[in-house]
């Protein structure tokens, strides 16, 4: 028989196995295709949403042939991609350059169309919202794939706007609502529903030019009252006579006239170096970030690579194993081992060819079909659906692959059967061996010490390689590890001790599985495990604006402050607060540079002065700080970051006072609702005019050193009556409570001060705002709900709240838990259903000598809990490898930086997803085991032995 007759005839017979056994076989192509889907769906979306350099134009300036600007330079000179630009010549002009006439750069017979945007404050269905208009003629064919329609129709004329559904979701209208822009005092209706593909959370509002900006400055020109508009540089949108587009010579005569051009002829076909100016006078190169591929994402795909084929072996395993008295006719009829492996393999290969094309055809409809959800998930569309044959290819030939390689196993254990062991039925008994165990432990061994090697060095490739090679390690100790669980039931009940040896005595099909899951739930924990370490690094490195669980309404001035009243009251009437308000004012010297801004010479100033020494200056940010910062430890860095001496250091600027010595009139409310000191002690300090300081580095000795400058400006006739004649310096000592350190964190304050000690140092005040507890953030209703009443009451306060980053890491974490959950359960009853077919003879021996029919049931369960449990706890092991390699290597980086840098921050802990951990390690278990128990029939059909 020629190898390709052989083959052939394989290849017929798996076909035929495959169409026989039709629930085994979908069940191995599910297997290799699940994860050829992943990968196909995956590359055709980074590939689609990756724009082209043409995509990325069209977003920039929809259908026109260039972009016009003002950098407000003069005559420049810029590179082809518009990117660098300078000014043209050696001298830079002097004070401030007037716009240009931008008619003047346009090229002859072209048509432009404007863009200018404006901050304002609208009407919503619930009160008042910030959001940006952008006055734009999005009807204009110009316009589209910068700006496209959704719904409705665009706005035409001053009466009408339309919305991005961020927007409008946000705001509460819809096409038909009603919005008036505050200042200018107009009301538009919206008519349609847009979108900027390349940015589709953005919240905007477009009118055509002239129906904002031109009526809300004339308002402004006739009411003093009216803020006018802080509008945006205007761009332009060009289409050049023709089709010739706009050229690089449109561009140069542009320059010349002070505009920056990005043209798309020019950026698609740039001119050579030799035309372009700005490259001759100054070198000048475009970046290219061609940076290697993530070692974790080799990682993970060599991980996920290894659990296709640990997951479709065991159902390969079966498929040999009710075959083999197939097989045995093979070797009865002149075959030998090479036609029996040929025979499994090429059921590997049938299976294989087909779960990788279903996978690729498959993953491409389904991203087809999910289009619109990835590209709101990603927050831009798609350029277009851009398919690479080669790299699909490519994902099909390593589900084929997989494929083969699933079945290679399989395929030698059967063809070590004899003929008279596959044609009787009989497996024969062979001993463990003792090799492969010794072996994994000492590959075990050497890729934990190479991926921490790897992790200490920064070496993410070692990572990559240490980790797997760990996996492999623990892989070939599974058996041994399988064998060693029937010592556990020697005293527990039948069911549980059964299901025990049944897993010890038959490692070949138990292995596998609980391979698989320890691969699946490996790779998920690993993932868990570095994000939620880099969260709680995140979380470190977060400054918040405003202490946890707090609220702030603030005034902008004296008037403003005046309403603070009716804004409580609306707070407390449209948001859930806990407890009352905690009010508080701020304080200055001399004249207020808030109002007399314009000349800060002659306005005062205050100033609590730090003193010198240890537990006073930051030591990372003084002479010497390179050299201390190479001898500490990340640990030790972190903790001399967050003493107050350093804490000041990045802290410093302010939330609640006006500028950043932190300094605020107020009373014991303010230390239990904002600072959260609630100590009896420093409430009788503060209600005995004794300042509370917050943070301990600016005490000496229990005093502190105010130093104010009481310096007034002509026009402060009011508050110079505190102080007349000349200006002059004031330095008090006053003793202080100290809080403890942790209070020095506290954003915007660094001392409050007794109201009364205030008007003894001779320093001015004024109620500034009220400081609220809130269970949770504010929504966006009940802030626009808020911002209307204020408004309505007046304006010139403003809503403070702390927004906390997106949850989008939970989400991650929570499709991770599933993904391992559902592996977990896939191959727990892939053996369950192998155990089954090998312990009918123990079952039917179990009902003949009397077994109760629910022994049956719980004898699956817990086979199928015992698969689980061990994958998940090894998956877990295995798991934490890499992860804590990655961060090893994260904090050889971070450390490397904090020498260069010592105000940076090395910390970079590890943490583990317990809850993760928690639901693959008690509840996926139980789950499989109750499944299994509840899809198992109880009664056993006694069948009658042959002859």
């Amino acid at each position: 028989m020629s190898l390709f007759t052989g083959w052939r005839a394989a290849l017929r017979i798996a076909r035929r196995d495959a169409m026989r056994a039709k629930g085994r076989s979908a069940l191995v192509v599910a297997m290799i295709a699940l994860p050829v889907l992943g990968v196909t769906a995956a590359d055709i979306t980074y590939r689609s949403i990756d724009s082209t350099e043409a995509e990325q134009l069209t977003a920039q300036m929809g259908a026109a042939d260039a972009l016009f600007s003002d950098p407000g330079m003069g005559p420049l000179q810029q590179m082809p991609d518009g990117r660098g630009y300078d000014i043209a010549g050696d001298e830079r002009p002097e004070g401030e350059v007037p716009p240009i006439d931008m008619r003047t750069a346009f090229p002859k017979g072209g048509r432009a169309i404007s863009i200018q945007s404006v901050p304002a404050s609208v009407t919503t269905a619930y009160g008042l919202t910030n959001t940006e208009i952008v006055e734009f003629r999005t009807s204009d064919p110009m316009a589209r794939g910068k700006i496209d329609l959704v719904e409705g129709a665009y706005p035409h004329g001053n009466g009408e706007m339309a919305a991005t559904e961020p927007f409008l979701k946000s705001s509460g209208l819809h096409i038909g609502s009603r919005t008036t822009v505050d200042s200018a005092g107009r009301t538009y209706t919206i008519t349609g529903v847009v979108e900027q593909p390349d940015d589709l959370k953005s919240q905007q509002l477009y009118a055509d030019p002239g129906a904002v900006i031109a009526p809300w400055q004339a308002a402004a020109d006739r009411d003093r009252k009216v803020l006018p508009p802080n509008t945006g540089s205007t761009e332009w949108l060009v289409k050049g006579s023709g089709s010739a587009g706009i050229g690089w010579g449109d561009v140069l005569a542009a320059n010349k006239t002070g505009a920056l051009v990005v043209s798309r002829q020019v950026v698609l076909d740039p001119p050579p170096d030799s035309e372009v100016p700005m490259a001759q006078s100054a070198s000048y190169s475009y970046g290219n970030d061609s940076g290697e591929a993530s070692a974790a994402l080799v990682t993970v795909v060599a991980m996920a690579l290894l659990e296709i084929v640990l997951l479709a072996g065991p159902a390969f395993a079966v498929g040999a194993r009710r075959s083999r008295r197939q097989l045995g006719l093979v070797g009865t009829c002149g075959g030998d081992r090479r036609h029996v492996r040929a025979v499994v393999l090429s059921g590997g290969l049938v299976l294989g060819a087909i779960g990788a094309v279903t996978g690729v055809a498959a993953g491409l409809l389904l991203t087809v079909a999910f289009r619109p959800l990835i590209e709101d998930w990603a927050g831009q569309r798609f350029g277009s659906l851009l398919l690479k044959p080669t790299e699909l290819l490519v994902i099909a030939a390593l589900g084929l692959v997989t494929g083969l390689l699933a079945a290679f196993a399989p395929a030698v254990v059967a063809a070590r059967q004899s003929v008279l062991e596959s044609l009787t039925g009989r497996r024969g008994v062979r001993r463990s061996s003792r090799v492969l165990p010794t072996v994994g432990a000492c590959v075990l061994a050497l890729g934990v010490a190479i991926a921490v090697f790897g992790g200490t060095s920064g070496s993410s490739t070692l990572v990559a390689g240490g980790s797997v090679v760990a996996e492999l390690g623990l892989l070939a100790c599974i058996p041994v590890i399988v064998g060693l669980l029937g010592r556990l039931g020697r005293r527990l009940p039948l069911s549980p001790r059964m299901a025990l040896r049944d897993a010890a005595r038959n490692r070949g099909r138990t292995a596998p599985a609980v391979a698989a899951v320890m691969a699946a739930v490996a790779g998920s924990v690993a993932i868990a495990t570095y994000m939620s370490s880099s969260l709680a690094e995140s979380d470190q490195d977060y400054r918040p604006m405003l202490s946890k669980g707090t609220m702030v309404v603030s005034s902008t001035d004296a008037k403003a402050a005046e309403r603070l009243p009716l804004a409580r009251a609306s707070v407390e009437q449209h948001i859930t607060v806990t407890g009352g308000h905690a009010d508080f004012s701020r304080v200055w010297a001399g004249s207020d540079c808030n109002v007399y801004y314009e000349d800060e010479s002659t306005c005062g100033s205050i100033e609590l002065v730090k003193p010198t020494g240890k537990g006073h200056t930051c030591p990372l940010n003084t002479k010497g700080a390179k050299e201390l910062a190479a001898r500490l430890s990340a640990e030790e860095h972190r903790q001399m970051m967050r003493s107050p001496a350093c804490t000041d250091e990045y802290n410093s600027w302010g939330s609640l006072s006006s500028d950043a010595n932190n300094i605020v009139v107020g009373g014991p409310e303010l230390l239990r609702t904002y600072a959260k000191l609630d100590d009896p002690a420093a409430a009788a300090a503060l209600k005995a005019g004794t300042p509370v300081l917050l943070n301990q580095a600016y005490a000496k000795d229990g005093e502190v050193t105010l130093k104010a400058v009481h310096t007034y400006n002509a026009k402060d006739e009011k508050n110079r009556k505190l102080h007349p004649g000349p200006a002059r310096t004031s330095t008090d000592r006053m003793k202080v409570y100290v809080a403890d350190a942790e209070y020095a964190a506290t954003p915007g304050i660094r001392m409050i001060l007794p109201q009364r000690t205030a008007e003894r140092l001779g320093l001015h005040t004024e109620p500034s705002g009220s400081v609220y507890a809130v269970p949770h953030p504010p929504s966006d209703a009940e802030e626009q709900r808020v911002s209307a009443a204020i408004d309505q009451a007046g304006g010139g306060l403003w809503l403070q709240t702390e927004r906390i980053p997106g949850d989008r890491e939970s989400i991650i974490l929570l499709i991770l838990t599933l993904f391992a959950g559902v592996v977990t359960l896939g191959a727990a009853a892939i053996t369950t259903g192998l155990a089954k077919a090998d312990a009918e003879a123990d079952l039917t021996t179990l009902s003949a000598i009397g077994a109760p029919p629910r022994v049956r049931r719980s004898l699956s369960g817990f086979q199928c809990l015992v698969v689980a449990l061990t994958g998940v706890l090894l998956g877990t092991a295995a798991g934490l490898v890499p992860a804590v390699a990655l961060r090893l290597v994260d904090l050889h980086n971070a450390m490397q930086q904090m020498r260069k840098e010592p105000m940076e921050s090395a910390f970079t802990p590890i943490v583990l997803p317990w809850a993760t951990i928690g639901i693959l390690a008690v509840v996926v278990p139980l789950l499989a085991g109750l499944l299994a128990a509840a899809l198992t029939r109880s009664r056993l059909t006694l069948a009658r032995r042959a002859g």
